[in-house]
C-alpha cells in the first residue's frame, strides 16, 4: 500500500519558486509535481523528501500550514534606485548560515583562547574622510603601492592580499559554491560579498564565482565595512549609481585603498585596452578598477565610462571563460582552506587534535567528509598530528 503525505499545495509552489529552478526542470525531474499543487494528489514521502532536496528546502518547512517568511539574517545593502532586490536564494540563505555558524564556532575559541580584540572593527563611521580611512586600511593590511609589487600579478595579489587581511584577525572566505557542494554554485548577479563584523571574530565572504580581479575589490570593499562595524550584505558594483549611502562610501574607501585619486591621475596618460593593462600591472588590481579610477579622476564623462567599461568588462569575460572551459576543477585540499579561511580551518584542526573539539564537530566545520579528508587539510596547512 502506497502511503501518501497531506501537504498543503502553497507549500511546494513556495519550494519551487523558491529555487530558483526552471519549472520545466522540475516538471521534467517530478512529473507529478502540477498535479499535488492542484490537490488531487499527495506525494509520498520519500517523493516529498527528493523534491525538498532538489529545491534545497528544508524539509519541516513543507509541513507548515502557510509558507514560510524568511528575512535575509543580516542588513541588505544590494539596492538599485532605493529599492530592495529580490528573495534571497536558498543558495545565498545556506550560505549566510553556513558562515555565522563558523564565526560563532570561532568567536568562542576567540575568547576562550583569550584573543584580543580586532582593533579597527567599528574605528570608523560611514561618511568619515575617503582618503584617510583608505590610508589606515592600507597601512593596516600592508598593502601600500611598494609593498604589492611583489606580488607577480592579480591572482597572486589577491592570495597575497587574503594572507594579509588574516594576518589582522579577520576570517576570509572565498567560496563559489555553497558549502562543499559543487553542485550548487553561488550567483554572482545576486551578490558579490558580505562581512559579519564581530570584535573578536569578524568575517569577509566573498563570491568565489566572480572574476579573479574582481574579488580583490569585493575583498576590500567588505574590509571596510568592517572597519566601520557595518555587518551587511553587498553587491560592490562598479559601472552603476549607487543609492545606498554606506555602499557608495565603501566602493569609494575601497577604490582609494587598491588605487589612489593622486597616484593615477599622476600615471594616467589614456585609457585604451595597452594602457589600462599596464596601470592594472602597477596596481595589481583589475583592468575595470583603474578605468573606474580614470572617471574618478574626471578623464571621463560617465556616459564614455559606462560603454567603455562594459566593452572591457565583456573583453575580460571572453579571457574568463576560455580559461575556465580549458581548466580544471583544480586540488581540494588547496581551495578548500581558502573557501573556509586558512585561520578558522587551522583552529578547528588544532582543537580537534588537542581534544577540545569532537572530531565529528571538526569535520562539519571543516565541510570534511571523513578523517582522511582531515588529516590531508591538516597537512595542507601545516599542522601535523
Amino acid at each position: 500500500m502506497v502511503v501518501r503525505v497531506p501537504v498543503k499545495p502553497a507549500l511546494l509552489t513556495w519550494a519551487a519558486d523558491r529555487s530558483g529552478l526552471e519549472r520545466d526542470v522540475l516538471s521534467k525531474r517530478f512529473p507529478k509535481l502540477d498535479v499535488w499543487e492542484s490537490g488531487d494528489l499527495d506525494p509520498t514521502f520519500n517523493q516529498l523528501q527528493d523534491f525538498a532536496s532538489a529545491t534545497h528546502a528544508p524539509l519541516g518547512f513543507l509541513f507548515l500550514d502557510a509558507p514560510p517568511e524568511e528575512p535575509l539574517p543580516i542588513p541588505d545593502f544590494r539596492t538599485i534606485k532605493n529599492a530592495s532586490l529580490r528573495r534571497a536564494s536558498p543558495d545565498l540563505l545556506d550560505t549566510i548560515y553556513l558562515c555565522q555558524m563558523r564565526q560563532d564556532w570561532y568567536r568562542e575559541h576567540a575568547i576562550a583562547e583569550d584573543y584580543d580584540p580586532v582593533p579597527f572593527v567599528g574605528s570608523v563611521s560611514v561618511g568619515d574622510p575617503v582618503e584617510r580611512v583608505a590610508d589606515d586600511i592600507r597601512r593596516a593590511i600592508r598593502f601600500g603601492l611598494d609593498e604589492r609589487s611583489r606580488f607577480s600579478n592579480g591572482e597572486a595579489a589577491l592570495r597575497g592580499l587574503i594572507d594579509l587581511i588574516e594576518d589582522t584577525g579577520v576570517l576570509v572566505m572565498v567560496s563559489g559554491i555553497v558549502g562543499s557542494n559543487t553542485h550548487r554554485g553561488l550567483d554572482v548577479d545576486e551578490f558579490r560579498g558580505f562581512a559579519l563584523s564581530d570584535p573578536v571574530a569578524p568575517l569577509i565572504f566573498v563570491n568565489g564565482a566572480d572574476t579573479k580581479a574582481a574579488q580583490i575589490f569585493t575583498l576590500i570593499h567588505e574590509l571596510v565595512h568592517v572597519w566601520s562595524g557595518d555587518t551587511a550584505l553587498s553587491d560592490a558594483r562598479m559601472a552603476q549609481n549607487v543609492a545606498n549611502d554606506d555602499e557608495l562610501w565603501a566602493n569609494q574607501v575601497a577604490a582609494e585603498v587598491l588605487v589612489p585619486l593622486e597616484s593615477i591621475a599622476a600615471d594616467y596618460t589614456n585609457s585604451d585596452v595597452v594602457e589600462l593593462e599596464r596601470l592594472a600591472k602597477r596596481y595589481r588590481v583589475s583592468t575595470l578598477v583603474v578605468l573606474k579610477r580614470i572617471y574618478d579622476a574626471g578623464f571621463l564623462s560617465w556616459k564614455a565610462y559606462r560603454e567603455q567599461y562594459d566593452e572591457e568588462q565583456g573583453r575580460i569575460m571572453a579571457i574568463v571563460d576560455s580559461s575556465r572551459q580549458s581548466g580544471s576543477g583544480g586540488n581540494y585540499y588547496y581551495t578548500q582552506p581558502i573557501r573556509i579561511s586558512r585561520q578558522f580551518a587551522r583552529a578547528v584542526i588544532v582543537d580537534a587534535l588537542e581534544g577540545r573539539t569532537l572530531y565529528r564537530d571538526a569535520y562539519h566545520l571543516l565541510g570534511a567528509a571523513k578523517h582522511e579528508t582531515f588529516t590531508h587539510l591538516a597537512a595542507e596547512l601545516g599542522v601535523a598530528p
